[in-house]
C-alpha cells in the first residue's frame, strides 16, 4: 500500500491522533517519522538515521513553521477579520498537510520494501535514532492503536 493511503487510514483509527499529538508536543518526536518507520516496519539503525536526518532537515525547513503559523493563527488577531483569518489559516493547514505528505513519501524512498519488524519495535528504535526517545508507554499507545 502506497505510504500516504497507508497514513490517511492510520489517522482515521481511533488513539492514533491523540497518541500522534502526544508524541509531538511532550515528547518533541517527529510523528511522520514515527509512521513511516511503522509502514516500512523498520529498526534497521542505519535506514532509521537516514530517515531521521532527513525528517529533521525538512522539519526545519518546512513542518515547524508551518505548524507554528497554524496554531498562531488559531486566536482571533484584530483588527483582522476572523474570517480571513480562518481562511488563511485552513490555507497553511493544508500547506502543512502537504509538506508531511511530502515527508512521508519522500521516507517511503529510503527503504525497499518491508523490514518486517513489529510496529512497537519499530517505534522504540525510530525514537531511539530520533535522540531523546519517547517514554514506552507513548510509543506502546500509539501502537496499539495502530492495530
Amino acid at each position: 500500500m502506497d505510504i500516504w493511503d497507508w497514513v490517511l487510514g492510520a489517522y482515521g483509527r481511533p488513539g492514533v491522533p491523540e497518541a500522534t499529538l502526544t508524541l509531538q508536543d511532550q515528547y518533541g518526536q517527529n510523528t511522520s517519522y514515527l509512521l513511516w518507520a511503522v509502514w516500512a516496519e523498520t529498526d534497521d539503525p542505519a535506514a532509521l538515521q537516514a530517515a531521521a536526518a532527513a525528517a529533521r532537515g525538512w522539519n526545519g525547513l518546512a513542518l515547524t513553521p508551518l505548524r507554528e503559523i497554524r496554531r498562531a493563527l488559531k486566536a482571533p488577531h484584530p483588527p483582522v477579520e476572523d474570517r480571513a483569518r480562518e481562511a488563511l489559516r485552513e490555507d497553511v493547514k493544508a500547506a502543512e498537510l502537504r509538506a508531511e505528505r511530502v515527508l512521508m513519501e519522500t521516507l517511503a524512498q529510503l527503504v525497499d520494501g518491508k523490514g518486517g519488524a513489529p510496529a512497537l519495535r519499530a517505534l522504540e528504535a525510530a525514537s531511539l535514532a530520533w535522540g531523546k526517545p519517547a517514554p514506552g508507554a507513548a510509543l506502546a499507545a500509539l501502537a496499539a492503536s495502530l492495530r
